[in-house]
């Protein structure tokens, strides 16, 4: 990945919707080289897929928090899968320090995702988790 291939990136990030034709043009090369350069990073997996971003009062009844979790042993890897499969799980982190792993989660309401808290706390290898409802977002 050279610096052409950071600077796509970097204005893919912003507007994944941009065409071809804009990119060529910001980055100062040919739309075929855009194409071909997307078509590689895609292929090799740097890509692995285009997203829409929402502003976060768009979904104002959804819960948002962030669990922190210890594991215990080496069981993170059967954790993780875990959490992979559940539908509250919208992305997972692996950190250092204190806890494992860090899953963001969502629910439609406080019933819900109380239920999500008491789902996840009940899977095998967790040794303690802390959750922290995010109550609103300062920068995207």
């Amino acid at each position: 990945m050279d610096d052409t291939d950071r600077q796509l990136i970097a204005l893919l990030r912003t507007n994944a919707r941009a065409s071809v034709a804009s990119l060529a043009k910001t980055l100062g090369v040919s739309r075929g080289t855009v194409q071909n350069r997307m078509a590689r990073l895609e292929r090799d997996g740097a890509i692995v897929g285009y997203t829409v971003r929402l502003k976060p009062d768009v979904e104002v009844h959804r819960i948002r928090a962030l669990m922190t979790i210890a594991v215990e042993g080496n069981r993170v890897d059967a954790v993780i899968k875990a959490l992979r499969g559940d539908p509250a799980v919208t992305a997972l982190h692996s950190t250092n320090g204190r806890w494992d792993v860090v899953a963001e989660l969502r629910a439609d309401s406080l019933e819900a995702f109380d239920r999500v808290l008491g789902r996840i706390r009940l899977l095998e290898g967790i040794s303690q988790s802390e959750t922290s409802l995010l109550l609103s977002t300062l920068k995207l």
